[in-house]
């Protein structure tokens, strides 16, 4: 059985790692530290293996390629509820923009 982690997750890893990341290099940290058969769901989606959220979040802006590799780009990322534990299950808000 595989786990359900939120995006937020691998954002706030990208965010506290001093790594240089490329899109495979990130694909591979994320299976590393949450394991191959875990999955990933944002507030838009759900079901997707490590190299697909890495995607996704470069795709909606949330982390940029640049030429020392991925960052977060902080005005892009939606902010969960503090009070709602990292990889919660949330459903989308209608927004359209996490």
């Amino acid at each position: 059985m595989s786990s359900l982690i939120h995006g937020h997750e691998v954002i706030d890893m990208l965010r506290e790692s001093e790594a240089f990341y490329t899109r495979d290099s990130l694909a591979a940290a994320i299976i590393a530290r949450f394991g191959v058969d875990t999955r990933f769901q944002t507030c838009s989606d759900h079901g997707m293996t490590a190299i697909q959220l890495v995607e996704f979040l470069a795709n909606r802006g949330k982390i940029i390629r640049t030429a020392g590799g991925f960052v977060v780009d902080p005005e892009r990322v939606c902010h969960r509820d503090s009070s709602e534990p990292a990889g919660a299950a949330t459903g989308s808000n209608g927004s359209g923009r996490h």
